[in-house]
Order: structure tokens, then C-alpha cells, then sequence
């Protein structure tokens, strides 16, 4: 092998190497993992913004020159950049403010203000894609952070957004108000076939790179999740944003909501905690996702007064545990996706580590986080693999999160696009 620059951490001549113009950096951990499994010493050459080998270390090494700069992470894991499947990123921790409030009374600018840092501590964490599912009451305002986030005024993570989400009139929130006032919504109301449809469009021309239903909500005779929109509503807003190329997925956690999101043509369904044995089937056939946001309903209860880890599990919790398990059973595909906002930024593993805490294996997780998400996001030709000809996006942890999957979060490098963030 000829001689070349050898770097290993700390990573103290990280702006140096962001500064080369025409770079090819090597990376050699003690193992890779490509989206699909652990590959032991294989390595990753990055050329510019591109991934352009991965192969064992010793072929790797038998080519590379003197202008090839070596990153070497002993005791290390490479993988795919993590790719969050549900956040919220104008939203924060409902222990600091609640939803309410934070729709009502916090100033729009402020929130913005927020979503930045948000939105750095997540790409610092190791993930470098995230679905934003809804700015809450933020109108369109993610449609500026992606935009500031592509153009590198900020750092943040590469951004698929919602815009405002439709919900049908009347369900959704905040609520409690008396009936002759009118108060900002958490999304945008829409109803009927001209309705629905304009309004779909209007958040397509506005930036949204999905569109997100509320096909249930806590609007029910005594209060409890009843669907919303109905079965034909579902579908034409289906129709309507596949006309343009994108996709539609819905909140839904009562059966009857996740049967009418899922007959209607969605493509993820968030939450589902009603589901039933038909549900999941049902989705197996129709290749529906589920991003069961576990951590959400976890840090909700922790909000109330459960001590995890002292007080035994309430029966919500219990009842989660043992349906996730009947639905690793089915063979529902499983999106990796916190519902970020109800607890902190970038504490994103969290959710990756309660798919493996409810039964899940790590290597199905870490699938989850990658390369299951790139799929059921279209972005499998860009991201969630390591895989020549994909973009650079890459997380470096100490550890093997596939024996111990706390090690996703000891993360010592995070690259986007070719580039090193610090």
C-alpha cells in the first residue's frame, strides 16, 4: 500500500479535510454495517459526496494513494446516516411546555428559533434524514428550515416535510374553548371532495413532500379515538397527492381508522396502538408500514408520574409490549420513528432502543432505522445503505450496536453528504 495521510480520533483535522475541494476519504472501523448486516473489517471509500467502495479492508488498501486520507475508528461500528421516521421538529417536550400552549402561545419566530437547534442536535445524533410529520400550528414554516437546512445557513438533517397535515373539521386541537370562539389549529382543516382537493394541492405547491391525514382523533362521543375522515375522503386525498408523485400516510390508532387509512391507499400509519390481528394482516397485504412510536407513549407516562424502571408497567404499557410482539409475528414492516417533539431532540435512539426492549431483534432495528425507512420513504436510491453510488451519509458509533444496541448512541462522527459535521 502506498503511503498515505493517516487520521484517527480524535478528529482534529476535520476542517481541513472538509476544506479539499476533490477529496477521497477512506474509513476503516472494525466492522460495517450496510443497512442489511455486519460486514467484519470492511471498509468505506468516500469520494466527495459519494460513496464509492465498500470492501475489506485489505482490498481497499491495496489501491489507495497518497492524496486519500485515512479515517481509522478502532473498536468501531460504520453505518448507514439513521433516518428518524416521525418527528416533529417544531414541537418540544411536553414535561417542559404543553401542546397546547405551545400552539397558542408561543410566537412562530420562537418556535423557529427552536426547531434550528432541533434540528442540529438530530443530525449530531447520527441521523441524517428525518420525516417531518407536521409543523403543529407552524404553518408552512418547515418549508424554510429544509430550505435553510439544503442550502447550509444551518445544520440539520436532510428534511421530508408535511407542511400542516388535514384533519377533518372539528376533531383535532386545541379544544376545550368555549363554542363561539375560534382558536389556531394544530393542522389544517379540510373537508369534501373540492375541499379536500384543494387543499392537498395547496400544501404540494407550498413544499410538502407527503401528505399526512388524521384518519382518528380523541373526538369521540365521551372523548375516546373515533375516525374522522371517511373511506372515499381517505382515497381522494390519496389520489390527489399521488397525482404529483407523492405519498400519503395517516395517525391513526383505532381499528376502524387504521382499516379506512389503509383500504384508502396510505403508506405508513403511524401509532396504531388498536390495532387487531385482521389490521395487521390487512397492512402485510397492502405492504403498509408501521412506525409504532413507542417512545411517545412512553415518555407520556413517564410525564404522569410512572417511574420506569421502579413502578411496575401500567397496563397500557403491558398491552404495547405484548401486541408489538404479535405484530413482529405478522410480518407488518416496521419504520423506525419516535414521534420527537413529545420528548427531547436528539435523544432519537430512544425509539431504537425500545423496538428492542418490546421484542425486536438489534439487527432488525438497525434495519429499521436504515434501510427499512429508505424504502418506505423512495429515498433508497440516496440513502440507508452503505452501498456504492449512494450519497456519503454516514454515523460512526464505538461498540456494535448489533450485540448492544445502547452503542447507537456513543456516536464519534457523523457525516453528511460527504461532509464531516462538528
Amino acid at each position: 500500500m502506498k503511503k498515505s495521510i493517516l487520521i484517527t480520533i480524535p478528529l482534529i483535522f476535520l476542517l481541513f479535510i472538509n476544506s479539499i475541494a476533490q477529496k477521497t476519504i477512506y474509513l476503516k472501523p472494525a466492522s460495517v454495517f450496510d443497512g442489511e448486516r455486519i460486514l467484519e473489517n470492511y471498509g468505506v471509500l468516500v469520494k466527495n459526496n459519494k460513496i464509492e467502495q465498500v470492501a475489506l479492508q485489505t482490498d481497499i488498501e491495496k489501491n489507495l494513494n497518497k492524496e486519500v486520507s485515512i479515517l481509522e475508528f478502532k473498536n468501531c461500528t460504520l453505518l448507514p446516516g439513521m433516518i428518524e421516521g416521525h418527528t416533529h421538529l417544531f414541537l418540544h417536550p411536553y414535561n417542559e411546555t404543553s401542546w397546547d400552549d405551545q400552539v397558542l402561545k408561543e410566537p412562530r419566530s420562537y418556535r423557529t428559533a427552536r426547531a434550528i437547534k432541533h434540528a442540529e442536535r438530530t443530525l449530531k445524533a447520527g441521523f441524517t434524514t428525518a420525516r417531518d410529520l407536521g409543523t403543529e400550528g407552524a404553518e408552512f414554516d418547515d418549508v424554510g428550515l429544509k430550505m435553510a437546512i439544503s442550502e447550509q445557513v444551518v445544520q440539520g438533517p436532510r428534511l421530508l416535510i408535511a407542511t400542516k397535515a388535514l384533519v377533518a373539521t372539528g376533531s383535532y386541537a386545541p379544544k376545550g374553548f368555549a363554542s363561539d370562539i375560534s382558536v389556531p389549529q394544530g393542522a389544517e382543516e379540510a373537508d369534501g371532495h373540492d375541499d379536500l382537493i384543494k387543499k392537498v394541492r395547496n400544501q404540494i405547491g407550498r413544499g410538502a413532500d407527503l401528505i399526512k391525514i388524521y384518519a382518528d382523533y380523541r373526538w369521540g362521543l365521551r372523548g375516546e379515538a373515533a375516525p374522522t375522515f371517511t373511506l372515499d375522503e381517505i382515497k381522494l386525498v390519496v389520489a390527489t397527492a399521488k397525482s404529483s408523485g407523492r405519498p400519503t400516510v395517516a395517525h391513526a390508532s383505532t381499528a376502524e381508522g387504521m382499516r379506512r387509512a389503509i383500504l384508502g391507499g396510505v403508506e405508513t400509519i403511524e401509532h396504531g396502538d388498536g390495532g387487531t390481528p385482521e389490521i395487521w394482516k390487512l397492512m402485510v397485504e397492502k405492504n403498509v408500514y408501521l412506525c409504532p412510536t413507542l417512545a411517545a407513549g412512553d415518555a407520556l407516562l413517564q410525564y404522569r408520574g410512572w417511574k420506569k424502571g421502579i413502578d411496575p408497567d401500567p397496563e397500557r404499557i403491558k398491552q404495547k409490549k405484548e401486541a408489538f410482539k404479535e405484530i413482529i409475528k405478522s410480518g407488518v414492516k416496521i419504520c423506525m420513528g419516535g414521534d420527537v417533539g413529545v420528548f427531547a431532540h436528539g435523544d432519537n435512539a430512544r425509539e431504537i432502543e425500545m423496538l428492542v426492549e418490546y421484542g425486536m431483534k438489534p439487527i432488525e432495528a438497525l434495519k429499521s432505522a436504515t434501510s427499512i425507512n429508505a424504502d418506505a420513504f423512495h429515498i433508497e436510491k440516496q440513502v440507508g445503505r452503505i452501498k456504492a453510488g449512494l450519497l456519503a451519509d454516514i454515523v460512526i458509533v464505538e461498540g456494535n450496536p448489533a450485540d448492544n444496541i445502547k452503542a447507537v448512541r456513543n456516536v464519534k462522527m457523523v457525516m453528511k453528504d460527504g461532509q464531516v459535521i462538528e
